[in-house]
């Protein structure tokens, strides 16, 4: 399977799409503003104590207090709380690590909220799930540090394995290896990726690791709440770390700053792959350029779909996502009623393990499939399902079908969903239901443009591709008038989101000009 990553960078933010075999399986969008991600440690203060949710509320700086359940506070939780305090006051020098540091007693499982903390106290936190709707963020005391081989867990000593590396004399090596290497009151788990991996591989990840604990011990000394101590991965460099593989066969972005970054961070991780990286420079907008944007048009609306005529209708509630199976003109298939259905469900559960991809969906998720009787059939589109969802990376249940072939599946959700409107105004009118009449947009364009040459000698025309190529149609053409008129030549460029009687100008740094 060949993938592709191809990176949009705008002034807003970043949009991340996943391509496997030219097919968009992943889009992650990553915006300037979002403060709260998943991954970040933040020095927190207990705002309220809630022994009947046997849960606290944090202050982390968002309009919504976060969540902090007991099951979420670590077995170590004391561990970190006098970590903490020592840190904030100096007593816990940064070059020691944890290894002159006291371990204290772990708390039970079954315990209550209110014997663990009290309000207003400090506290170290992680976030777990970034704010959804009009919750606030999920936090977690289970602090982690992830790197691309091995993930590390602070106030323990305890090795895990990948359960996805299926030899069990290289879960055996793994684990025999990392206990030599990791420090003194850390675990360590072993990620899948890390099967095969020498010991100097693994030692300079466990090494860019305790790094970065240690910086967040330099950021934590003397903190007052509410600051983040310790930054987690940009979403580009985090998808990279989970994602790179020999797979990967290109990754394309139109930033300069970006692609150099991207260079840097796979140098140092995989070198064999550093020729991978290239710059965008092309005049159509990137996603276009790629063919992504038809994609997402074609793949985030109420109905997709599939192949040969069956289709899906996904519909968002407020408890759960709601997925139906229709065949179409399937009804006239050859064949059987049963082996009918069991070809478009089977068809139907690899789209929708795409669509649970690319939509992020997260929760309850029902999926209504054409009704089969033979339980044999049953269990082969489970095992289908299952199959597809095995390159997913969110955590994630799938249970069998009922006698009503419903099947339910739950998935993580740490992330607000992708939710993308593939429906547009009506290009005529807006929305309005009233425009200019259309022949007087050129005069209205002709006029912009004599009062732009007055200030700019050089324009740039974006517009929707039905008028682009009728300003450059014939000869002489429109533009071509427009040369012999004003001396001056103006770049005409396509953009297949605008509506057909929208325009604007640029300039030669690419800044739009706004007209009076």
């Amino acid at each position: 399977m060949n993938k592709e990553l191809i990176i949009n960078s705008t002034p807003t933010g970043i949009d991340i799409a996943l391509l496997e075999d030219k097919h968009l399986t992943e889009l992650h969008q990553e915006r300037s503003n979002n403060q709260f991600v998943v991954g970040d440690i933040y020095l927190g203060r207990i705002k309220k104590v809630m022994p009947g949710l046997n849960a606290a509320f944090i202050d982390v700086g968002h309009e919504k207090d976060a969540f902090l359940h007991y099951t979420d506070l670590s077995p170590e939780i004391r561990s970190v709380m006098k970590f903490t305090t020592g840190t904030i006051a100096g007593n816990m020098p940064p070059e020691q690590i944890l290894n002159n540091f006291e371990l204290q007693p772990e708390i039970v499982k079954t315990g209550n909220v209110k014997e663990v903390l009290q309000n207003k106290n400090n506290l170290l936190v992680q976030i777990l799930k970034e704010p959804i709707s009009t919750k606030g963020p999920r936090l977690t005391c289970e602090i982690s540090l992830a790197g691309r081989f091995l993930v590390l867990t602070p106030f323990n000593d305890q090795v895990g394995v990948s359960k996805k590396i299926d030899s069990a004399e290289e879960r055996k090596r793994l684990k025999v290896l990392v206990e030599s290497l990791k420090p003194k009151n850390f675990g360590v788990i072993v990620r899948t990726v890390a099967a095969g991996k020498n010991a100097a591989v693994l030692h300079e990840d466990l090494l860019m690791l305790t790094e970065k604990w240690q910086a967040m011990m330099r950021s934590l000394k003397g903190a007052q709440p509410v600051t983040k101590v310790l930054s987690e991965l940009s979403k580009t460099s985090g998808i990279l770390r989970d994602l790179l593989s020999p797979q990967f066969n290109k990754i394309v972005t139109n930033d300069v700053k970006l692609a150099k970054e991207i260079e840097d961070y796979i140098e140092r991780h995989a070198p064999e792959k550093k020729d991978i990286v290239s710059r965008y420079t092309g005049s159509t907008p990137i996603f276009d350029h790629f063919g992504i944007t038809r994609q997402i048009k074609v793949a985030f609306g109420k109905t997709v779909n599939i192949p040969n005529g069956s289709y899906l209708i996904i519909e968002k509630t407020e408890a759960l996502h709601v997925i139906d199976v229709n065949s179409g003109h399937r009804s006239t298939m050859d064949g059987s009623q049963e082996g009918n259905a069991l070809k478009v469900n089977m068809e139907a559960a690899e789209e929708i393990g795409r669509q649970l991809r690319l939509r992020d969906l997260g929760g309850i998720i029902v999926i209504d499939f054409i009704d089969m009787k033979n339980p044999d059939n049953k269990r082969i589109l489970q095992q289908k399902m299952k199959e597809v969802m095995d390159s997913d990376r969110a955590t994630h249940t799938i249970l069998p079908l009922s006698k009503f072939n419903l099947m339910q599946i739950t998935r993580e959700r740490v992330r607000p969903e992708v939710n993308i409107s593939t429906t547009e105004k009506c290009p005529t009118c807006g929305g309005t239901g009233e425009i200019n009449a259309s022949l007087l947009l050129i005069d209205e364009m002709e006029e912009d443009l004599n009062h732009l040459l007055n200030t700019h000698t050089t324009l740039k025309l974006y517009c929707h591709p039905i008028f682009a190529a009728y300003l450059q149609k014939g000869f002489p053409s429109r533009r071509m008038n427009w040369f012999i008129k004003y001396k001056k030549w103006v770049r005409i460029y396509q953009n297949e989101d605008f509506a057909i009687t929208e325009y604007k100008f640029f300039d030669d740094n690419d800044e739009e000009i706004k007209i009076d």
